[in-house]
């Protein structure tokens, strides 16, 4: 079988027709059977929804006729399981939902109950069925669709991988730490109620700081583990894609990172891709930070961890509600261009004002008939910065290569070599 893939398309207003650069995209993503991107946007129209208390940093929505521009590039099966998927609450997940399912398409991670959202989706092909699981593991907490139960109906939201993090420090912080607490009193109230029988005792070499817990150990780190419970749910889905599918994909929208570098994934992130394939999964495809991230080959499965971003058009939101301009100090009587410009430093930062968010890949793959990888490329895209506004965030074929250098050299590591040859980078492993 082949696969192409895209990564954030976080697109807000209609694609004009025949952009330059448009139909040899087209043409490239088309010589996948399964052509899948991330649509990080929801859709609605004006006034059409509610928006929520929190966001994934800039409200997004965006009409819905947008996703039929997205799907004239060819793609045939998505997901919109990220972290802007209740940027306009409930009503704006369940309008997502339905403007997508206007259009025929497949989709994954977002539902109307967690059984919905984690439920595979599947794509046929004259060479083979796909099925499509998708986690996120970025979001805020009212984002986790509900399970149902026998009188309540589930809760409309997302596939999520909750992350369990333990921050491990020496004696000498832990010591330090405990002085804060008792200087400060922050735990006096849960201690009360623990005392109440509310609370677990604390084990042995566990102490608080508020919300925070401390384990003692030999040197200090965060240590990051998935959810049991949001494992098992992944691997149930995949025991059951082996039944109805030729191959499987896992998509996984994820923020988090190693170290101070946003190209880093994190062990937890490299962790679950790995976990992914154990249990049966033919390929991951990661997306979320906006930019390149490694390209690993484990036992002859792809795992891109990040594929940055296909689409980028954060400063083409026409109005926003009053929550996003409270954060900036402003209100709505303000225009969104002192909105978007105030939290930009009048447009110097920020993932567009980066040429680094805006490089990007299209990875092209095929498989042998144990869905075992045989032969991947990527074709090196940039995004518009600077042009024509009609322009701005559209992905265009690129000479300039030079980014391919650095995902090569950082994928080296992982046991992928990329080298470009003509207009596409090679991948041998």
């Amino acid at each position: 079988m082949k696969f192409t893939a895209a990564g954030d398309a976080l697109v807000q207003r209609r694609i004009y027709e025949g952009y330059e650069g448009f139909d040899k995209i087209r043409k490239y993503i088309e010589k996948g059977d399964a052509r899948f991107f991330n649509l990080e946007t929801t859709l609605n129209y004006e006034g059409e929804c509610y928006a929520s208390q929190f966001s994934g940093g800039t409200y997004v929505r965006t009409d819905p006729e947008v996703f039929g521009d997205m799907l004239g590039f060819g793609f045939n099966i998505t997901s919109f399981n990220n972290n802007h998927a209740m940027d306009f609450s409930y009503e704006g997940l369940l309008k997502t939902i339905e403007y997508v399912n206007e259009y025929d398409i497949p989709h994954s991670g977002v539902g109307r109950n967690l059984d919905e959202a984690s439920a595979p989706a599947y794509l046929d092909t004259a060479n083979g069925r796909v099925a499509v699981i998708s986690v996120n593991t970025s979001f805020d907490a009212p984002m986790m669709a509900g399970i149902q139960s026998r009188r309540v109906p589930g809760r409309p939201g997302i596939n999520g991988i909750r992350e369990n993090k333990k921050i491990q420090v020496t004696k000498e912080y832990f010591d330090k730490i405990n002085e804060v607490a008792e200087a400060t009193g922050i735990n006096v109230a849960k201690n009360i109620t623990r005392a109440e029988g509310y609370y677990p005792p604390l084990p042995e070499g566990v102490c608080e700081l508020g919300a925070m817990q401390f384990v003692l150990g030999d040197e200090c780190k965060v240590i990051s583990t998935a959810n049991e419970k949001d494992l098992e749910r992944v691997k149930k889905a995949v025991f059951e894609a082996k039944l109805q599918s030729d191959y499987i994909i896992i998509s996984v929208h994820s923020h988090q990172i190693e170290g101070a570098d946003k190209a880093n994934p994190p062990q937890f992130l490299i962790d679950f891709a790995h976990f992914c394939i154990d249990i049966g999964a033919n390929a991951v495809v990661g997306h979320g930070p906006h930019l390149l991230r490694p390209i690993e080959v484990y036992k002859n499965r792809p795992i891109f961890y990040s594929l940055g971003d296909f689409v980028l058009q954060l400063y083409s939101i026409s109005f926003a509600p009053e929550d996003f301009y409270a954060k900036q100090g402003l209100n709505s009587d303000d225009t969104v261009h002192e909105l978007l410009a105030k939290r930009s430093a009048n447009f110097t930062r920020g993932l567009m004002a980066q040429k680094v968010m805006n490089e990007t890949v299209i990875p092209y793959w095929e498989t042998d008939e144990n869905g075992d990888l045989t032969y991947l490329e990527l074709l090196p895209l940039e995004l518009s910065m600077g042009g024509k506004k009609s322009d701005e965030g559209l992905p265009f074929t690129t000479k300039d290569t030079g980014f391919i250098e650095r995902l090569a050299k950082m994928s080296k590591p992982f046991g992928t070599e990329i080298k470009m040859k003509g207009d596409v980078a090679v991948c041998t492993w």
